[in-house]
């Protein structure tokens, strides 16, 4: 039953999701590959295997993503690493690029 003057209106709610970033490792010659695995297990929550193999394709290509945030995550995670590589006195270079 509907009132004379009612109005109804339709709410459309339009729920994106967040795009994501990848966090890209470059390969440099000076960095160890044991502090990259660190990073990658402790920063990353990769598990060892995942890690040496990460640690691995940024050896032989240059770089590699090794993993996709949002965009303050993927910042953060990236922040932590390059602090920690500064600390120990290593050129340690990561990107963020759109996925």
């Amino acid at each position: 039953m509907s009132v004379q003057g009612e109005t109804r209106e339709k709410t459309r709610i339009n729920i994106r999701e967040p795009k994501h970033y990848k966090v890209i490792m470059h390969n440099d010659d000076f960095t160890p590959m044991e502090f990259v695995v660190e990073i990658l297990i402790d920063i990353f929550r990769k598990d060892l295997l995942e890690a040496e193999r990460l640690m691995m394709a940024v050896h032989e290509t240059g770089r590699a993503a090794v993993g996709a945030y949002s965009y303050d995550i993927a910042v953060t995670k990236v922040h932590a690493a390059s602090g920690r590589a500064r600390q120990e006195g290593f050129p340690f270079r990561m990107t963020v690029e759109e996925a």
